[in-house]
């Protein structure tokens, strides 16, 4: 996981990150399966990639003796150009391999440094080039630590805006604010943000082993319905080619008038405007067809993907589901995501409903004495008060009824429908810590049990 931070701390880029370990790459000669660590471990391994507009790119590939890449491959790329440094030339299409990445990871994480916020135009078009895959893209904001609190509010709203203009999606996508690498805070004053952000980073990370074969069903989806308008659109091109004179002329006519193509496909077969292949890439790849010997279209053959798409995928959905309940938990272990798990430095360790988790005494004890004044005034019968007497004294706390029913269930600890003194305090207590903003636990923690309730071995 320290790779992980290791390539969060640098500039402005992508990380790309799978749930699957082995990668195969067709070679200009060959095919050769790369897994990590074909080699020695944390030796890398190189070989030439033949990608789309990349004839000779070279991949680097390699394994480190972290229990992380067990479950996940990370793929970090080149930084991203800006400045006078965009008119240098990769000598490589460096959207379109990255599109292809994208097709295949599991999760897309842009980076950006919060103290030098720039969308250059490179990254721009790499943004518009992640197209359709919206849903596998998070943002971190890094390096955090080196701007004060007003300025980060500033930073993180022009970021927004900024992709809001980019990232054509109804959901907002989400930012992760922190400062990712080993060292100390320059500006710790937003500690516990950067610490509950990244571990909300880390969770995400560690769900998508879980959520791989649900993410290739979709993709298996995404493709059939490309492959049902892919139909649509050549034979639509097919019937308007004349058969003798004027084809190249047609053509060019039927190419620039695409657009017009695809709203008349929607339209007679209400298909989804996402469905379709993106116009301009479209339009490049049709220049160089000859229309006269697409295939017409075969009904019977889309009946099949229709049929496959409204059946086998269901089918396939309830295996899915059914295999993920039988098999064990998959989620990365390893490195930071384990070192902040247990201890005294894991998120929210002694606070919240965490508070006294260590301590000898009983944490509600010292807010006893004045809890216990409130209690005697609510007419207390053989030392206990009733639900309706304790809902009057609870409310005012103006927390709605589901969550003063979940402080209720927890404080009841002898489920006997009545509150002693001890019960009524910690329900106070309880509700301290709701209104402090911390989340209730789900079940009543050991150290928070009343003294008296306690079972003694």
């Amino acid at each position: 996981m320290d790779t992980i931070r290791g390539s969060f701390r640098r500039v402005s880029g992508l990380l790309l990150v799978s749930a699957d370990r082995v990668w195969t790459f067709e070679l200009p000669e060959r095919k050769e399966s790369i897994e990590a660590g074909i080699t020695r471990p944390a030796v890398p391994s190189r070989a030439v990639i033949t990608w789309p507009g990349c004839r000779s790119c070279r991949f680097m590939c390699a394994q480190l003796p972290n229990p992380v890449l067990d479950s996940i491959s990370i793929i970090d790329t080149p930084g991203i150009l800006s400045g006078e440094k965009q008119r240098i030339s990769r000598g490589y299409d460096f959207a379109a391999v990255l599109e292809w990445f994208a097709e295949r990871v599991d999760r897309i994480i842009l980076l950006f440094d919060a103290h030098k916020l720039d969308i250059s135009d490179e990254f721009s078009e790499v943004i518009k080039a992640l197209k359709n895959h919206e849903d596998k893209i998070r943002v971190v904001l890094n390096k955090a630590d080196q701007i004060e609190t007003q300025q980060l509010m500033r930073v993180y709203g022009a970021l927004m805006w900024s992709l809001g203009k980019i990232i054509n999606t109804p959901e907002v996508v989400r930012v992760y604010i922190g400062s990712f690498w080993a060292q100390p805070l320059l500006i710790a004053d937003n500690r516990k943000l950067f610490e509950a952000e990244e571990q909300d980073l880390f969770k995400d990370i560690q769900s998508l082993p879980r959520n791989a074969a649900l993410r290739k069903l979709n993709d298996l989806i995404k493709r059939a319905r490309l492959a049902k308008v892919h139909a649509y659109i050549i034979s639509s091109l097919k019937k308007e080619m004349p058969n003798v004179f004027g084809k190249e002329s047609k053509k060019k006519e039927l190419v620039n008038n695409l657009g017009e193509i695809y709203q008349k496909i929607e339209r007679e077969h209400q298909i989804s405007p996402g469905d379709f292949p993106s116009l301009r890439k479209m339009q490049e790849l049709l220049q160089t067809q000859d229309f006269s010997k697409f295939q017409a279209l075969k009904p019977k053959l889309l009946d099949t993907v229709d049929d496959m798409l409204a059946n086998d995928i269901a089918r396939l959905m309830v295996m899915v589901r059914q295999e993920e309940a039988q098999a064990p938990s998959q989620v990365v272990k390893g490195g930071a995501f384990d070192g902040t798990m247990n201890g005294p430095f894991g998120h929210g360790y002694g606070e919240g409903a965490g508070e006294g988790i260590d301590d000898v005494e009983w944490v509600v004890g010292k807010d006893k004495p004045t809890y216990d004044e409130i209690f005697y005034t609510l007419s207390p019968v053989n030392g206990k008060i009733t639900g309706a007497n304790a809902k009057k004294e609870m409310v005012k706390s103006k927390l709605p009824n589901t969550v003063l029913g979940k402080i209720w269930k927890l404080a009841d600890v002898d489920k006997d429908g009545l509150l002693d003194d001890e019960e009524f305090a910690l329900a106070n207590h309880l509700i301290r810590v709701k209104l402090e903003g911390h989340e209730l636990p789900a079940e009543l923690p050991p150290h928070l049990v009343p003294p008296s309730k306690r079972r003694h071995e």
